[in-house]
């Protein structure tokens, strides 16, 4: 997918542990988990919302777009 998820680097920059990031968004580490690893389909504004709340940055520090390889068929 091209849409990369980059939650991992800023766990890192705020020395802060996914148990604590889930429980300051008010979501599940697993649900978390499926965020952070790229496997999540959507993602809800309000999640988004407190994530930089939480990680004290902005959507784009969270998630970018990574062009999808041109030997890859677009899909329908």
């Amino acid at each position: 997918m091209p849409i990369v998820v980059d939650i991992d680097v800023a766990l890192a920059r705020s020395k802060m542990s996914v148990g604590e990031l889930a429980e300051r968004v008010g979501i599940t580490p697993a649900n978390l988990a499926v965020l952070k690893n790229g496997r999540a389909k959507a993602v809800r504004f309000s999640t988004l919302e407190a994530l930089c709340e939480a990680l004290g940055c902005q959507p784009g520090d969270l998630l970018r777009h990574e062009p999808a390889d041109d030997r890859t068929p677009a899909a329908p």
